[in-house]
């Protein structure tokens, strides 16, 4: 059952981080843009490690560099980006945002690389905070 939890959440964030490829033309969607791509990417490697679809290798495991970006990336608005799929709510709940941000840089940080049960293990809390973050401030498309 823990396997396919673990299968369950791979998927649903990998799902998740592919993002709608729209003509984003402010730079700071892109930048959002680009660093959610590479965390999507992180978190697929390792649900993919977990789930032994991937040779484990702890130098893949780099989520948390990643999550640890999230509050410079998303601290200026920017213009009005048709194609950004940040909700405006974010800089309105700043604040909450940023309890949900550090939500995924504590899971990261929290998981335990060291071997595939260990990573499987992390990446319930893992799935916990993207989801509970793109909920409340993802644009779903």
């Amino acid at each position: 059952m823990k396997f396919v939890k673990i299968l369950a959440v791979g998927a649903i964030l990998a799902a998740g981080a592919a993002f709608a490829e729209g003509d984003r033309t402010d730079p700071n969607a892109l930048a959002r843009s680009e660093l959610m791509k590479i965390q999507g990417m992180n978190t697929g490697i390792l649900g993919n490690m977990a789930s032994g679809k991937e040779p484990f290798d702890a130098a893949k495991a780099a989520l948390i560099e990643a999550s640890s970006k999230i509050e410079a990336t998303f601290m200026e608005p920017g213009a009005a980006d048709p194609a950004s799929e940040a909700k405006p709510e974010i800089w309105t709940g700043w604040e909450d945002f940023l309890v949900k941000a550090n939500a995924l840089t504590t899971a990261a940080t929290a998981v335990d690389v060291s071997s595939v049960e260990s990573i499987g293990a992390g990446m319930g809390a893992i799935g916990g905070a993207c989801k509970d973050c793109h909920t409340t401030y993802r644009v779903m498309k």
